[in-house]
Protein backbone atom coordinates (compact mmCIF):
# COMPACT_ATOMS: atom_id res chain seq x y z
CA UNK A 1 0.00 0.00 0.00
CA UNK A 2 1.74 3.62 -0.82
CA UNK A 3 2.28 5.69 1.68
CA UNK A 4 1.21 8.70 2.91
CA UNK A 5 1.02 11.79 0.07
CA UNK A 6 2.83 8.80 -2.04
CA UNK A 7 0.36 8.81 -4.99
CA UNK A 8 0.66 12.78 -6.89
CA UNK A 9 -2.02 14.80 -8.75
CA UNK A 10 -0.19 16.49 -11.02
CA UNK A 11 -1.31 19.21 -12.77
CA UNK A 12 -0.68 22.68 -14.59
CA UNK A 13 0.45 25.37 -12.47
CA UNK A 14 0.15 23.45 -9.43
CA UNK A 15 1.56 24.45 -6.11
CA UNK A 16 3.19 21.62 -4.27
CA UNK A 17 4.55 20.84 -0.64
CA UNK A 18 7.44 18.40 -1.36
CA UNK A 19 9.33 16.51 1.39
CA UNK A 20 11.17 13.46 2.13
CA UNK A 21 13.57 12.03 4.00
CA UNK A 22 16.82 9.51 4.82
CA UNK A 23 16.18 5.75 4.53
CA UNK A 24 15.42 4.18 8.32
CA UNK A 25 15.54 8.12 9.02
CA UNK A 26 19.31 8.25 8.63
CA UNK A 27 21.18 11.63 7.74
CA UNK A 28 20.94 12.75 4.08
CA UNK A 29 23.31 15.82 5.01
CA UNK A 30 26.54 15.28 7.33
CA UNK A 31 28.62 18.51 6.84
CA UNK A 32 28.18 22.23 5.27
CA UNK A 33 29.39 20.73 1.84
CA UNK A 34 26.62 18.44 1.68
CA UNK A 35 24.08 21.23 1.82
CA UNK A 36 26.17 23.14 -0.61
CA UNK A 37 25.91 20.38 -2.93
CA UNK A 38 22.25 20.31 -3.18
CA UNK A 39 21.94 23.91 -3.77
CA UNK A 40 24.58 23.99 -6.30
CA UNK A 41 22.03 21.13 -8.28
CA UNK A 42 19.39 23.14 -7.86
CA UNK A 43 20.98 26.05 -9.40
CA UNK A 44 22.22 23.68 -12.11
CA UNK A 45 18.48 22.74 -12.68
CA UNK A 46 17.09 26.42 -12.50
CA UNK A 47 19.05 29.01 -13.15
CA UNK A 48 19.55 30.17 -17.19
CA UNK A 49 22.28 28.09 -18.80
CA UNK A 50 23.39 30.75 -20.26
CA UNK A 51 24.10 32.69 -16.96
CA UNK A 52 25.79 29.22 -16.11
CA UNK A 53 27.97 29.15 -18.48
CA UNK A 54 29.33 31.98 -17.82
CA UNK A 55 29.70 31.28 -14.39
CA UNK A 56 32.03 28.44 -15.76
CA UNK A 57 34.10 31.07 -18.09
CA UNK A 58 34.82 33.04 -15.61
CA UNK A 59 36.38 29.99 -13.28
CA UNK A 60 40.16 30.99 -13.37
CA UNK A 61 40.72 27.68 -11.48
CA UNK A 62 39.85 25.42 -14.44
CA UNK A 63 41.43 24.54 -17.06
CA UNK A 64 39.87 25.65 -20.96
CA UNK A 65 39.78 21.97 -21.53
CA UNK A 66 37.75 21.52 -18.30
CA UNK A 67 35.46 24.44 -19.07
CA UNK A 68 34.51 23.22 -22.38
CA UNK A 69 33.85 19.27 -21.10
CA UNK A 70 31.45 21.12 -18.25
CA UNK A 71 29.80 23.61 -20.72
CA UNK A 72 29.08 20.52 -23.22
CA UNK A 73 27.44 18.65 -20.44
CA UNK A 74 25.80 21.89 -19.69
CA UNK A 75 24.07 22.55 -22.90
CA UNK A 76 23.09 18.81 -23.26
CA UNK A 77 21.33 19.18 -19.54
CA UNK A 78 17.11 19.15 -18.84
CA UNK A 79 17.20 22.56 -17.71
CA UNK A 80 13.70 23.71 -15.22
CA UNK A 81 14.23 27.58 -15.54
CA UNK A 82 11.15 29.19 -15.85
CA UNK A 83 9.38 25.66 -15.40
CA UNK A 84 10.08 25.08 -11.59
CA UNK A 85 9.84 28.50 -8.95
CA UNK A 86 10.60 27.35 -5.52
CA UNK A 87 8.47 29.50 -2.47
CA UNK A 88 10.28 27.86 0.37
CA UNK A 89 12.78 25.34 1.41
CA UNK A 90 14.32 23.92 4.23
CA UNK A 91 16.98 21.42 4.73
CA UNK A 92 17.08 19.50 7.89
CA UNK A 93 19.90 16.92 8.73
CA UNK A 94 17.77 13.86 7.93
CA UNK A 95 14.76 15.14 5.64
CA UNK A 96 14.14 18.29 3.75
CA UNK A 97 10.94 20.25 2.44
CA UNK A 98 9.51 22.53 -0.68
CA UNK A 99 7.24 24.14 -1.49
CA UNK A 100 7.02 24.66 -5.46
CA UNK A 101 5.06 25.79 -8.28
CA UNK A 102 5.09 23.80 -11.56
CA UNK A 103 4.25 25.18 -14.81
CA UNK A 104 3.53 22.03 -16.91
CA UNK A 105 2.31 19.00 -15.23
CA UNK A 106 5.43 16.82 -15.60
CA UNK A 107 7.72 19.39 -14.87
CA UNK A 108 7.59 18.96 -10.72
CA UNK A 109 8.41 14.72 -10.90
CA UNK A 110 11.10 15.75 -13.45
CA UNK A 111 13.19 18.48 -11.55
CA UNK A 112 12.84 15.69 -8.55
CA UNK A 113 13.75 13.11 -10.10
CA UNK A 114 17.02 14.85 -11.76
CA UNK A 115 18.25 16.87 -8.95
CA UNK A 116 17.92 14.15 -6.42
CA UNK A 117 19.30 11.48 -8.24
CA UNK A 118 22.63 14.00 -9.09
CA UNK A 119 22.36 14.44 -4.91
CA UNK A 120 22.69 10.69 -4.09
CA UNK A 121 25.16 10.43 -6.46
CA UNK A 122 26.99 13.00 -5.07
CA UNK A 123 26.23 11.57 -1.48
CA UNK A 124 26.95 7.59 -2.00
CA UNK A 125 30.17 8.44 -4.00
CA UNK A 126 31.54 10.88 -0.97
CA UNK A 127 30.76 8.68 1.97
CA UNK A 128 31.47 4.96 -0.42
CA UNK A 129 27.58 3.41 0.40
CA UNK A 130 25.49 1.99 -1.60
CA UNK A 131 21.60 1.94 -2.28
CA UNK A 132 18.64 4.20 -1.73
CA UNK A 133 19.72 7.30 0.39
CA UNK A 134 15.80 8.23 0.40
CA UNK A 135 12.61 6.52 1.81
CA UNK A 136 10.84 5.48 -0.89
CA UNK A 137 9.75 8.22 -3.41
CA UNK A 138 9.39 11.57 -2.41
CA UNK A 139 5.96 12.83 -1.30
CA UNK A 140 3.98 15.70 -2.59
CA UNK A 141 1.08 17.87 -1.57
CA UNK A 142 -1.40 19.43 -3.98
CA UNK A 143 -2.00 23.21 -2.48
CA UNK A 144 -5.37 23.49 -3.48
CA UNK A 145 -6.04 26.90 -1.92
CA UNK A 146 -3.49 29.70 -2.12
CA UNK A 147 -4.02 31.05 1.05
CA UNK A 148 -2.94 27.98 2.95
CA UNK A 149 0.49 28.51 0.77
CA UNK A 150 0.88 31.09 3.90
CA UNK A 151 0.75 28.74 6.79
CA UNK A 152 2.50 26.18 5.04
CA UNK A 153 5.50 28.65 4.71
CA UNK A 154 5.00 29.44 8.59
CA UNK A 155 5.51 25.48 9.02
CA UNK A 156 8.75 24.44 6.87
CA UNK A 157 10.33 27.62 8.51
CA UNK A 158 9.70 26.88 11.91
CA UNK A 159 11.44 22.88 11.41
CA UNK A 160 15.21 24.09 12.66
CA UNK A 161 13.51 25.02 15.39
CA UNK A 162 14.73 22.90 17.56
CA UNK A 163 17.89 22.25 16.21
CA UNK A 164 19.00 26.27 17.48
CA UNK A 165 21.26 27.16 20.38
CA UNK A 166 20.03 29.59 23.11
CA UNK A 167 20.28 33.18 21.86
CA UNK A 168 20.14 32.06 18.02
CA UNK A 169 17.26 33.41 16.06
CA UNK A 170 15.51 31.05 13.21
CA UNK A 171 17.73 32.90 10.74
CA UNK A 172 20.60 32.26 11.77
CA UNK A 173 19.71 28.66 10.36
CA UNK A 174 21.62 28.74 6.68
CA UNK A 175 20.00 26.06 5.20
CA UNK A 176 16.75 27.43 5.20
CA UNK A 177 14.83 30.09 2.63
CA UNK A 178 13.53 31.76 6.09
CA UNK A 179 16.91 34.34 6.55
CA UNK A 180 16.38 35.33 2.29
CA UNK A 181 12.28 36.45 3.37
CA UNK A 182 13.83 38.30 6.53
CA UNK A 183 16.77 39.59 5.31
CA UNK A 184 15.97 40.11 1.40
CA UNK A 185 18.32 38.99 -1.65
CA UNK A 186 18.66 35.27 -2.80
CA UNK A 187 18.83 33.12 -5.52
CA UNK A 188 16.82 33.99 -8.90
CA UNK A 189 14.70 30.62 -8.37
CA UNK A 190 13.25 31.85 -5.13
CA UNK A 191 10.02 33.28 -5.47
CA UNK A 192 9.26 35.18 -2.15
CA UNK A 193 6.13 37.48 -4.03
CA UNK A 194 3.85 34.95 -3.60
CA UNK A 195 3.84 34.71 -0.31
CA UNK A 196 5.04 38.50 0.92
CA UNK A 197 2.12 39.94 -1.03
CA UNK A 198 -0.20 39.12 2.05
CA UNK A 199 1.62 41.73 3.52
CA UNK A 200 1.35 44.14 1.20
CA UNK A 201 -2.03 43.88 0.51
CA UNK A 202 -5.12 45.30 2.70
CA UNK A 203 -5.66 42.03 4.20
CA UNK A 204 -6.23 42.01 8.41
CA UNK A 205 -3.75 39.05 9.28
CA UNK A 206 -2.61 41.02 12.84
CA UNK A 207 0.82 40.98 11.70
CA UNK A 208 2.62 43.67 10.45
CA UNK A 209 5.57 41.71 8.80
CA UNK A 210 6.16 38.01 7.72
CA UNK A 211 9.13 37.66 10.24
CA UNK A 212 6.44 38.48 12.99
CA UNK A 213 3.72 36.23 11.69
CA UNK A 214 6.15 33.30 11.65
CA UNK A 215 7.77 33.93 15.04
CA UNK A 216 4.31 35.07 16.83
CA UNK A 217 1.92 33.42 15.25
CA UNK A 218 0.57 31.64 18.45
CA UNK A 219 -3.36 30.49 17.96
CA UNK A 220 -4.37 27.96 14.99
CA UNK A 221 -8.22 27.70 14.50
CA UNK A 222 -9.59 24.16 13.23
CA UNK A 223 -9.26 25.07 10.18
CA UNK A 224 -5.77 25.55 10.44
CA UNK A 225 -4.48 22.68 12.65
CA UNK A 226 -5.83 20.33 9.89
CA UNK A 227 -3.51 21.94 7.56
CA UNK A 228 -0.97 21.36 9.94
CA UNK A 229 -1.97 17.59 10.36
CA UNK A 230 -1.33 17.27 6.46
CA UNK A 231 2.11 18.61 6.60
CA UNK A 232 3.07 15.96 8.82
CA UNK A 233 5.83 13.87 7.49
CA UNK A 234 4.31 9.87 8.19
Amino acid sequence: MPGKNALKIYVEKGFYHVYNRGVNKLPIFFDEQDYRALLSYIDLYLLPKQELIERIKMNNLLSEEEKNKRIAKLLFLDNFYERIEILNYVFMPNHFHFVLRQTDKNDMKLFIKSLFTKYSQYFNRKYMRVGHLFQGRYKAILIKKEEYLLHLSRYIHLNPKELLKENKNLFDYPWSSYKLYVKGNGPKWLSKDYILSYFKKDQDLGFSSYQSFVEGYKEKSERETDVYEKLIID
